[in-house]
C-alpha cells in the first residue's frame, strides 16, 4: 500500500537526527543484555505456570500462554527509533517488525497496542500521526486493529507496538526446537542494515531505498503456514542481532551446531559494495564483540562479509529449520507468497555454536 509521502520541511528535522541509532540496531548488544537479564529474571524458587510454554529460556521470539486445548496467546512487543525520515514509512516498517514475532511462533495475530514516545515540541503533530498513520496500516494489512496503547513525551521519537496472536498448542515453533540433519532457509535477503547506514550518510539510491521499504515492510505471514508442516522443527525470525546471532540462538537452544552455506546467503543487491564504501553500523560490530568468539569463519572471511553476518535486520526475513524433504515445501510456501528471494543456507549437525563455511 502506497500513501503520500509526508514533506519535510526546513522546520522539520530529520527523524533519524533525533535518535542515536535506528531499527533494530537500537538493540542493546546481546553479551550487554545477558549480563543485564543474569540479575533480574524470574525469582529464584518462584514457580512458572505449567500453562506458560515459552518463556525468557532460549531467548525466543515471543511469549506462549495456553488458554485450552486448542488455543495459546502470543504476546510480543516491539519498538524502536527511526530507521527511516520518512515518517510514514518509519510507522509501517517498526509495525512489520513487531507484528513479525508472532508469526515466528507460527501464530497468527489478533490485535496491537501501540507504544509511542515523541518529542512533541520538536516533531510537528501531523509528522507524529503519519507514524501512526504508517503502522495503523501495516496492521490493517495484517487483518488486525490497533485497538488502544500508550504514549509519551520523550526526548527521542520511539514507535512500536505489543501484538497478540493465537497458535494451537501443537504448532507453536520454538527457537530451541532444531534437530540434527535439518535444513536451514531464510525468507529474506540480508542487508537492512548496510542500506540504512547508507541512507543515514545520503549514499542510498532512489532505487536502494525502495528495495529497503520493500523488504522492511514485507509481512512474514507464511509462518502461519509454515507451523502447520510437520517437517518444520524451529522458526526464529531475524532482527536486530543479525543472521549469526539468531543462529547462534537457536544452537544453544537446540544443543546443536547451526552450518551456514555463506555461497547460498541470499543477500540484498548492491549492499556489499556500499558496505566496502564504510556503510556499517556500529551495531554490526558490537554484536561480533558479544558472540564472534562462538562463530567459526572460513579463511580469508572478508571484513564487510562478516558485517553482514552479523548486520542488525530491521524487520528481516524467518530463518526455518526443517527435515530436508519438507524443505522444498517450505520453500514453495515463501514463493508463493512473494518471498522470490528465500533460498536453503545450512544444515544443523551435532557439536555448538555456528560454522560458516
Amino acid at each position: 500500500m502506497n500513501a503520500p509521502k509526508t514533506p519535510i520541511t526546513p522546520a522539520t528535522p530529520r527523524l533519524t537526527s533525533l535518535s542515536h541509532g535506528g531499527g533494530c540496531g537500537c538493540k542493546i548488544a546481546p553479551g550487554v543484555l545477558s549480563e543485564i537479564l543474569k540479575n533480574s529474571s524470574n525469582l529464584p524458587n518462584f514457580p512458572l505456570p505449567p500453562q506458560l510454554l515459552v518463556g525468557i529460556e532460549t531467548a525466543d521470539d515471543a511469549a506462549v500462554y495456553q488458554l485450552n486445548d486448542e488455543q495459546a496467546l502470543i504476546a510480543t512487543t516491539d519498538f524502536f527509533m527511526p530507521i527511516v525520515d520518512d515518517p510514514y514509512d518509519f510507522g509501517r516498517i517498526a509495525a512489520t517488525n513487531a507484528i513479525s514475532d508472532v508469526y515466528a511462533m507460527g501464530g497468527t495475530p489478533i490485535m496491537a497496542l501501540g507504544l509511542v514516545g515523541m518529542p512533541i515540541n520538536v516533531l510537528p503533530l501531523e509528522t507524529i500521526g503519519a507514524i501512526l498513520r504508517g503502522g495503523r496500516d501495516v496492521c490493517r494489512d495484517a487483518g488486525i486493529p490497533v485497538a488502544g496503547g500508550h504514549t509519551i513525551d520523550s526526548v527521542e521519537p520511539i514507535y512500536g507496538l505489543v501484538v497478540m496472536g493465537l497458535v494451537h498448542p501443537s504448532r507453536v515453533k520454538k527457537n530451541s526446537g532444531a534437530q540434527v540433519g535439518d535444513v536451514l532457509v531464510l525468507g529474506k535477503p540480508l542487508g537492512i542494515g548496510i542500506l540504512s547506514a547508507a541512507l543515514k550518510k545520503d549514499q542510498l539510491s532512489a532505487e536502494g531505498y525502495a528495495r529497503m521499504i520493500a523488504l522492511a515492510t514485507q509481512l512474514n505471514k507464511p509462518g502461519i503456514a509454515l507451523a502447520a508442516l510437520e517437517g518444520v522443527h524451529a522458526l526464529t525470525d531475524i532482527t536486530g542481532f543479525g543472521l549469526a546471532g539468531h543462529a547462534l540462538e537457536l544452537a544453544r537452544g537446540a544443543g546443536v551446531q547451526i552450518r551456514l552455506d555463506w555461497t547460498r546467503t541470499p543477500l540484498i543487491a548492491g549492499v556489499r559494495e556500499l558496505g566496502s564504501q564504510g556503510c556499517i553500523t556500529g551495531a554490526s560490530g558490537r554484536n561480533w564483540a558479544s558472540y564472534g568468539h562462538e562463530i567459526s569463519l572460513p579463511d580469508a572471511f572478508g571484513e564487510v562479509d562478516k558485517a553482514l553476518l552479523s548486520d542488525p535486520q530491521t524487520s528481516g526475513g524467518l530463518l526455518v529449520s526443517c527435515s530436508a524433504d519438507s524443505a522444498a515445501q517450505v520453500l514453495a510456501i515463501f514463493h508463493a507468497q512473494g518471498f522470490g528471494d528465500a533460498a536453503v543456507i545450512g544444515e544443523v549437525t551435532q557439536g555448538s555454536g555456528v560454522s560458516v563455511y
